[in-house]
């Protein structure tokens, strides 16, 4: 109540009731108070959403509604405090000064007295905050039982006849006329509206939030904030109808102080109500320069009480507690802003001094921003500025419970059995709608740093989690738009790459993450799998660690989820993978691996199982992308030198370089990745002018062009150029060359360059073929072995063998791969990029080391990074309207 009693009780309601009358003085009121106590019912909402610790206001709010409502609201409500601080003093320096010129004592003029006096007094405060705060508590009750007093000293002196003096000044204690006279409006003056004067009163119904503020001093916080802000509402509300029905019905709007203005009855000439008191007012009425009555003086509740000085201590009482709560509230929540370390630049004001922390430099930064507004030197003047902040920080409080209230979170859940989220919307919108009509132009400011707060926090998603309305509210879009989309049939034009990645631990295998993440990023779906091999009991441990991988791909700002399950082999979890992952029609449709470097030197199962993986894909119908750099991809064991430099790497079973088979051992601890500076890889700088080749060899549906245009679309690589490679006939290249332009060109994708190789069934050279050969020794069968029943029972234990009829069944196929290498080292040595269609080896016609022998040949001793894609014999690429 003391926080809610304040300057505007005592020097602009019997102002405003002169202004706006009676009646539309309650209506200000009542209209303020709903206001007030819908966000008082909003406020005891959060108030009982758990259990309540110190903190104050903004501790309640970001706490229980989330870092992103509760920044904007603690940041706007921290300054609203601060002008506060100004608005109270400003009162007290104008009832200070009043006190002067009555004793015709002036240190300068009339507005720069004030400002003097407030710089002062608010400098004072500043000190009395600094010295410590034990005894504010005790002056608390001093404080309120002034006011108290004042108050019924003024009833008293409603009652009390009045003297000659009084009535000269307007007073005539109770009349009916004069409440009739006084109950319609009388607008004067620039402030002269019903909103010019609720804007100025608003400030009088502000302070609601003084219990939440000491929620850690409150035996049980979620029984005192709600019932005490309830309580101090009414009855602060009852006051100002009272105080402003009972002024209004005994004093005169215009009187000229002067005691010789009296009248014999009848008078000619004298208008107006004062006329039949035996007064005339009416030259100074008609001129607008009567120095008392409601319009005119600002002490009247002084005037009209029955011992003036009283009236003067409930002033000072209401507007030093008020300032002074203010004073200390604003640093304390800024304080709590400061430390979450939401915002930039704000960190600076979060250090506290002293055994309590007390943030000096806050009380230092409030006192700048009470003196700037001092300055101003004009109660009519701040009152608005206070009310539309105020204002906004209710509508953000109250659209905020109404936020937390529809998403349906489990985790809101209110024991205040009077809140309704219907209430709460209704607070929110009246609270912005009288925002714009208060000062349109102010309400557009303060809207726009709300959403900028707002948009700030989201973007930047700070490293806190205190279970937030807006994650609550995206899960819900998510899920709605989710489950929406299994009402609506794929559509080629909408077709997506959406990528199971397979990483093993995200971390150590950057290049695949940033490749990827590149083209699908703010598209398409990006999963990073991990397929953990051992039994299930021993390595659920390493299982746990999701959150660490998450948190390195967050830092890397990669958008991409996380799956890493626990299998007995690595062909089996990853056929898991690809039938589990994904929801609904948001289901990965691509399966990256990274390309089995060490398929030489590996336990030749582990080859098998990795072409297996290929098949089980397309069985799947995935498409197919293998990546390949000359330095490889897996930097795992630079990590575990980098991190454990004592460590020496075992001769474990993982797969250097291929898909995903690392299995994190317990020496390299996944969440020191995400301490350590990451990885920089060659996807995450420029590729500047540099080229794209193309090699559309076959016709996969169109995922080969796809993924590189979906590339030049990005920052990085818009800048390279995309050359097409196909395949043609040397009498007939300008012809195709022109075929596939068009082709491309119904296609949409940009790409106008497109040379035809009519070299690429040519015979490869002697000592490349010979290099092919080279790489299958190890895997033929004897030539001993003639008999067929006997090859087929070899096959069935050893299956990556080969006979020589595959061979030679599969020659042209192998010269071709051959061929296509040499046409890459001539053609593409400098490119950013190698996309070419991957070439398939039919299952039970071409054995995992021919096919495998295929994929190193097309690929060795390239420099740039090589894409080998297959899509799925789906179309992905379209021309057709529908």
């Amino acid at each position: 109540m003391l926080n809610i009693w304040g300057v505007i009780l005592y020097l602009r309601l019997p102002w405003i009731t002169g202004q706006a009358g009676i009646g539309l003085t309650w209506i200000i009121v009542l209209l303020s108070s709903s206001i007030t106590g819908i966000t008082g019912l909003s406020t005891s909402a959060i108030a009982t959403n758990g259990k309540v610790k110190g903190g104050g206001t903004y501790f309640l709010i970001s706490r229980s509604l989330g870092p992103e409502l509760g920044g904007s609201i603690g940041l706007i409500f921290a300054f609203a405090n601060a002008v506060a601080v100004a608005m109270h003093t400003v009162g007290f320096a104008e009832t200070v000064r009043d006190l002067l010129r009555e004793y015709d004592s002036t240190m300068v003029d009339p507005t720069n007295d004030i400002r003097i006096i407030g710089v002062i007094t608010v400098t004072i405060l500043l000190g009395i905050s600094l010295a410590g705060m034990e005894w504010e508590a005790k002056a608390q009750v001093l404080f309120f039982f002034v006011i108290m007093i004042s108050f019924i000293n003024y009833i008293v002196g409603t009652i009390i006849p009045a003297t000659p003096e009084k009535q000269s000044k307007g007073f005539f204690s109770y009349k009916a006329a004069i409440f009739s006279e006084n109950f319609v409006p009388d607008w004067r003056g620039p402030d002269g509206s019903f909103f010019g004067m609720f804007s100025i009163f608003f400030p009088s119904a502000t302070g609601i939030l003084a219990g939440a503020n000491i929620s850690g001093d409150l035996k049980d916080p979620a029984v005192a904030i709600p019932r005490g802000t309830m309580l101090a509402i009414f009855w602060t509300t009852m006051s100002y109808l009272i105080i402003s029905a009972t002024i209004g019905s005994c004093v005169l709007r215009d009187a000229s102080g002067n005691i010789n203005d009296t009248i014999e009855m009848p008078s000619i000439g004298c208008e107006g109500l004062d006329c039949s008191y035996g007064w005339n007012f009416t030259e100074c009425a008609k001129n607008h320069n009567c120095q008392h009555g409601l319009l005119n003086y600002y002490q009247t509740m002084s005037m009209v009480s029955g011992f003036a000085p009283l009236i003067t201590a409930g002033i000072f009482g209401a507007t030093l507690s008020s300032a002074l709560a203010c004073l200390v509230s604003a640093p304390k929540v800024f304080q709590c802003l400061c430390k979450d370390n939401l915002y930039p630049l704000i960190g600076f004001f979060g250090k506290g001094y002293g055994k309590n922390d007390e943030p000096i430099r806050g009380y230092l930064l409030t006192y700048f921003i009470a003196v700037g507004f001092i300055l101003i030197a004009e109660l009519n003047t701040i009152a608005p500025i206070i009310s539309n902040f105020f204002l906004c920080s209710y509508a953000l409080i109250n659209f905020s419970c109404f936020h937390a209230s529809i998403t349906n979170s489990p985790g809101w859940r209110p024991s205040f059995k009077y809140y309704s989220k219907w209430a709460s919307l209704l607070g929110a919108i009246i609270s912005v709608v009288i925002m714009f009509l208060l000062t349109w132009w102010a309400a557009l400011i303060a809207i726009g740093i709300v959403i900028f707060l707002l948009g700030y926090v989201l973007y930047t998603r700070p490293a806190i989690n205190w279970g937030s309305s807006v994650q609550a509210s995206s899960y819900n879009r998510a899920l709605s738009c989710s489950v929406g989309l299994n009402e609506v049939d794929d559509h080629i034009k909408n077709y997506r790459p959406q990528c199971l990645v397979l990483t093993g631990a995200p971390g150590f295998r950057p290049a695949m993450v940033d490749l990827v993440g590149t083209f699908t990023k703010n598209l398409s779906l990006m999963a990073c799998g991990n397929v953990i091999i051992g039994p299930r009991k021993q390595k659920i441990s390493e299982l746990s660690r999701a959150d660490s991988h998450v948190m390195w791909l967050n830092k890397r700002k990669s958008k991409s989820f996380y799956t890493g399950i626990v299998a007995d082999d690595l062909r089996s979890g990853v056929q898991i993978l690809m039938q589990a992952s994904g929801l609904g029609r948001m289901k990965p449709n691509v399966l990256v691996m990274g390309f089995k470097n060490n398929w030489k030197s590996d336990n030749p199962s582990n080859m098998e199982n990795y072409i297996g993986i290929i098949h089980d894909a397309f069985d799947f119908n995935y498409g197919i992308c293998i990546l390949r750099m000359k330095e490889g991809l897996d930097i795992s064991r630079t990590m575990q030198a980098h991190v454990n430099p004592g460590f020496e790497a075992a001769d474990d079973n993982h797969v250097n370089g291929s898909v995903a088979a690392y299995t994190v051992n317990g020496t390299l601890d996944p969440e020191a990745l995400v301490a350590e500076q990451q990885t920089t890889t060659v996807f995450q700088s420029q590729q500047g002018k540099k080229t794209i080749d193309i090699y559309w060899l076959f016709d996969d549906g169109g995922l080969t062009l796809l993924i590189p245009y979906l590339l030049t679309r990005k920052k990085r690589w818009r800048n390279c150029k995309v050359r097409v490679f196909v395949a043609g006939q040397l009498n007939r290249m300008d012809e195709e060359r022109k075929a596939f332009i068009a082709l491309l060109s119904k296609f949409r994708l940009g790409f106008n360059d497109v040379q035809v190789l009519p070299d690429i069934n040519q015979r490869p050279q002697p000592e490349n073929v010979k290099r092919f050969d080279d790489l299958l020794s190890p895997y033929k069968l004897n030539g001993d072995f003639k008999d067929e029943a006997k090859i087929n029972e070899l096959k069935k234990d050893f299956p990556w063998k080969i006979s020589d009829e595959e061979i030679q069944k599969n020659m042209p196929k192998s010269l071709r791969q051959v061929r296509l290498n040499e046409i890459l080292l001539d053609y593409s040595r400098d490119a950013a990029l190698i996309v070419m269609t991957m070439p398939i080896g039919r299952r039970g016609e071409c054995p995992s080391s021919l096919y495998m022998a295929w994929l190193e040949t097309l690929s060795q001793n390239l420099r740039p990074p090589v894409m080998l894609i297959r899509g799925n014999q789906e179309s992905v690429l379209t021309f057709y309207c529908q």
